[in-house]
């Protein structure tokens, strides 16, 4: 583990229990400058892992939850007329911080998605013709209900894409639940967190992954797999070269975790599966499913 980093997650850890794979994935998205989805069933900690996250790293943090009846500018900000003034003046929306958890984003209208998920892409919004910059760093954690619960309204395949990885936390294991019951509510050490990095040398960080090596022959092995998704018309769509571009950086960041400086194959192979869930549609009646795409597409393909 990177020396500057093996704090963040340790702490994290200590307050997300039993996930060490999801954190670490989570701090990946994130230094790879990515947003995250986390679909899950309510109350196995999607909340806690995104305000851990952003206390442990002293970002700022704000919670939208996500309903029927959000506007766009409830997410964005508005002008604001003055009467004292006479003039317009912005008010920012939660929006403007560092670290957003969109919670249940897939109960919302796509309006109000489509705000959300255009300031992902653009780390900026538009209002009333000015132009504002989104903070930096800039983390969206969206949270989903899965798509078998009433009151969903999934996300389009063009906006899912905009996520870089999609992980499941899923319940507990036995230990970590045992611990989780025996221990100190979750709300008190949140409060007591304190930063393990400050926001400047975390931006320094994901300068760093930017410089992290990848050799040829990992770049013909990237790109296998990425010509394996595309074969047979087993999908809908492949993977496109948005989302090869995510598989490299989220690579060079898990091989950074790694205390490396360069990827080796193993970094694409535990990063790939948080970033087909998303994106790989099976063509109807071809493939099953319910099949885990991203092992058999592992499978399929030589190791350089």
């Amino acid at each position: 583990m990177h020396a500057a980093l093996q704090p963040v997650i340790n702490q994290i850890n200590r307050i997300v229990l039993g996930k060490e794979t999801q954190v670490r994935l989570c701090l990946a998205c994130l230094l790879a400058r990515g947003h995250l989805l986390i679909e899950d069933v309510p109350g196995v900690g999607k909340t806690t892992l995104a305000h851990a996250l952003a206390r442990t790293l002293g970002l700022d943090f704000h919670r939208i939850q996500f309903t029927s009846d959000l506007l766009p500018a409830d997410i964005l900000g508005a002008a604001i007329y003055d009467r004292d003034s006479g003039k317009f003046s912005f008010h920012p929306g939660p929006i403007f911080a560092q670290v957003i958890l969109a919670d249940e984003i897939n109960r919302a209208s796509p309006k109000a998605q489509s705000a959300l998920l255009e300031a992902m892409e653009e780390g900026q919004v538009s209002i009333e013709g000015e132009t504002r910059a989104l903070p930096s760093p800039f983390f969206v954690i969206a949270t989903q209900n899965p798509s078998d619960q009433i009151g969903a309204s999934p996300l389009p395949e063009s906006q899912l894409d905009r996520f870089l990885l999609r992980i499941r936390l899923g319940f507990p294991d036995h230990a970590a639940e045992r611990a989780l019951l025996r221990g100190d509510d979750r709300r008190d050490l949140l409060a007591n967190l304190r930063p393990a990095i400050t926001p400047a040398e975390f931006i320094t960080q994901q300068h760093h992954v930017q410089q992290v090596h990848v050799s040829d022959a990992l770049l013909d092995y990237l790109q296998a797999l990425i010509a394996a998704s595309r074969l047979e018309a087993r999908f809908i769509a492949g993977l496109s070269p948005r989302a090869g571009l995510g598989l490299l950086r989220v690579a060079q960041a898990w091989a950074y975790l790694d205390g490396r400086d360069f990827v080796q194959p193993e970094d694409v192979q535990a990063v790939l599966p948080g970033l087909t869930p998303h994106r790989l549609y099976p063509a109807v009646g071809l493939v099953n499913p319910d099949d885990d795409w991203a092992a058999r597409i592992l499978l399929e393909v030589a190791i350089p």
